[in-house]
């Protein structure tokens, strides 16, 4: 945990947020400043910063959670009807804000184009 990360701050209940999915090592939140109908966040509780810190021989289980957890949260949610798009920002020129990887799941467009702007 990083003491000045609001992602290990959600996890750890110092900071509200609307929890809508949750394992042992995810935690699936809504976005507080959505672009799209359904716009939710996937946060592995350990913290990482970004994609590029990964170890590739330790991680791997903890992105296939992060991306289970998305596919599951977009089927309570009833997104993965029409469809959804998983994100990752990668560092500050991708478009990442908060240095703790999380991943983006955008969707309820029912029929309309999605759009999707992170700048």
């Amino acid at each position: 945990m990083s003491s000045d990360c609001i992602f290990c701050k959600i996890v750890a209940g110092e900071i509200p947020s609307e929890t809508l999915f949750e394992t042992d090592t995810v935690q699936v939140i809504r976005d507080i400043n959505p672009h799209a109908p359904v716009h939710f966040l996937v946060i592995p509780k350990k913290h990482i910063a970004t994609i590029d810190d990964l170890d590739e021989n330790c991680d791997r289980d903890l992105i296939a959670d992060m991306m289970f957890a998305g596919q599951e949260t977009a089927r309570r949610l009833g997104t993965h009807m029409d469809g959804y798009k998983l994100l990752f920002n990668v560092q500050s020129g991708g478009g990442q804000m908060v240095f703790h990887i999380h991943l983006h799941v955008l969707g309820g467009w029912q029929g309309e184009k999605p759009t999707v702007s992170f700048k």
